[in-house]
Parts: structure tokens; sequence; C-alpha cells
């Protein structure tokens, strides 16, 4: 079995940590926002919203007091807004069995609305210090890495974490992973010479070819989406249904079998979601009882959709 020396990735990531602000101010709530952002953000984005959410809402009591509808407006252009309906629920519930203060340990976190593995283990153990193994894309390329596996299982993985686990700085480790794989181990060109556990690496040699890829098949959807636009200039928008695509958020009416007649074609729009394509014949016609599309949650494919019709 490979042992990873904990001494040197330890002090490789206090020399590196980055200054996230979840870092600088590492309170349970921050904390569990940054993790939430982040399963499907990019940094830099994730930044700027966790920003904007913990001004907005600095407690769990104050989201929980909120409206859905105010979070999804400023969830919009994160991306995958069932994220954030599931925080909102998330509040309420902490708010209701918990008194308003996060549980603390691991079980009791994963039976939280919209709480995974992956999030329970990474807030129990760097909010509370819980010696529970984190397991995400980045810990599974170093794992598949230092045991030169190319399509390590995920009980594997989670093995391979628990037996690496720092057990007196479990928050560190899990971050040191995590950074480690970001930061050195990347999934293109890795920096080898630089890793402070290289000399564990049994797949240096290859670190390129492992993990192998998974390979993905994005689905295509067409659909259709007429923009009704009234006498002021507003579009009329709808909320859409609490489950399905972009539920809860507002916009123009779509559909896959929608009547275009007597429609003026304006554009096609193609948008990528994370396991298929959307495919978007956007039309235009005169509606009634629009709506300021600045008041209401729209998600980026319903603002691009505005912007080709020249409303945003």
């Amino acid at each position: 079995m490979v042992m990873m020396n904990q001494g040197a990735l330890l002090s490789w990531y206090r020399r590196v940590e980055r200054p996230l602000p979840w870092r600088l101010n590492p309170s349970p709530w921050s904390i569990l926002l940054s993790e939430i952002l982040l399963q499907q953000t990019q940094m830099e984005r994730g930044i700027r919203y966790h920003t904007a959410l913990l001004e907005r809402f600095p407690t769990v009591q104050s989201m929980a007091e909120s409206s859905v509808d105010e979070v999804l407006h400023l969830w919009q252009g994160a991306g995958y807004y069932s994220r954030a309906r599931r925080l909102h629920a998330l509040a309420v519930e902490v708010v209701q069995s918990h008194g308003g203060v996060l549980p603390e340990d691991y079980d009791s976190l994963l039976k939280l609305p919209g709480i995974g593995p992956y999030t329970a283990a990474a807030v129990a153990s760097i909010a509370f210090m819980k010696p529970v193994a984190c397991v995400d894309g980045n810990i599974r390329r170093v794992m598949a890495r230092q045991t030169n596996q190319e399509e390590p299982s995920p009980t594997q993985v989670q093995s391979f974490a628990n037996e690496q686990l720092h057990e007196n700085a479990p928050g560190d480790w899990n971050q040191a992973m995590m950074e480690l794989g970001a930061l050195l181990c990347r999934p293109r060109n890795p920096s080898c010479e630089e890793c402070p556990v290289h000399d564990t690496c049994l797949g240096r040699s290859r670190a390129r070819e492992l993990p192998r890829p998974k390979k993905i098949k994005k689905k295509t959807e067409q659909y259709n989406c007429i923009v009704r636009v009234d006498d002021r200039g507003l579009p009329e928008l709808h909320q859409r249904p609490d489950t399905g695509l972009f539920a809860g958020l507002w916009g123009p009416e779509m559909g896959s079998d929608l009547e275009t007649e007597g429609c003026d074609h304006v554009g096609t729009i193609r948008h990528l979601l994370s396991h298929r394509e959307l495919i978007v014949s956007v039309w235009k016609s005169k509606g009634m009882n629009g709506i300021d599309s600045e008041t209401v949650a729209l998600s980026t494919l319903d603002r691009r959709i505005l912007e080709l019709v020249g409303l945003l």
C-alpha cells in the first residue's frame, strides 16, 4: 500500500495555500456555501458568488427567512440552479431542526437537503475537524497516479483517501489533497517535479495517461422558444415548474413542440449543459403584460435568448 508523506504534503500546502474567502473567514456557514458553489462552478466565479451570497445571507437564519426566489436571483449565472433551491431548503431545515446551527458530524450533515458524501465530509473535516476523508475529482486523480491505476473504482478511491487521512489535521489534509490536484497534479501537464509526494507516486512516469478519461456522450435536445414582447418592449416571462429544466426560474415560453406559426424567427442558440446540448430556435411575437427581466431570476440560457432578441 502506498503511504504518502503527510508531513511533506502539509508543509507544502501551508506554503502555497491560496487566500480564499472561506479560508480567511472559516465559519461553518461560509465553508458550506463554498463547497456547494464549487461543486460545479469554476473557482474565480465561485468566489464572486460566494462573496455576494455571504453578504446578503451572513447566517443560515438570514437565508431561511428569505424566499427561494431571492436566492435564485442571486444565483443567476452560477448554473445548476437546483443547488440554490436545495441550499434554501437546507437553511430552513437547519433553523427548524437544529436551532439555526449547522450540525457538526458527518451523518447529520448528510441528512440535510442537497448534501452528498463529499460535501458532508468536507464541511465536517474543514469546519469541525472531524476525521472524515473527502473524495472529489482532484483526489481521484491523485490516487490514480499515486497507485498507478487507470480506472480506480469509487470504493478504491474512498479506501485510499481513508488510509491516507491525517487524523490530527483532517481539514488541512483534505484541503492539501485537493490543492495538490488543482495546482500540481493537474489533468493535463502535471508538475511532477514540484510535487511534494512524487517519491511515492507509482504512476509518475505516465502521469499524463492517468486516470483514463471517462467518455461522456452528450444528448442533444431541440426546443422552440417564443419571446412575446408587449408595447412597452417588455417580454412575457413565466416561472417554470419546481421540477424539470431550469426549475423555479423565469423565462419566455419554451417547449419541444411549441407552435411558432405567425412568429418571426430570430436565430438559433446552442447551449451546453453537463451531459446534454440544447438547440433552441428563438422566435419573436407580439405579447401583453411583459415584465422587467431584471426583477426575476433567469437562467444563463434565458438571458442569452433575451439578448438575441435585443431585450438585454
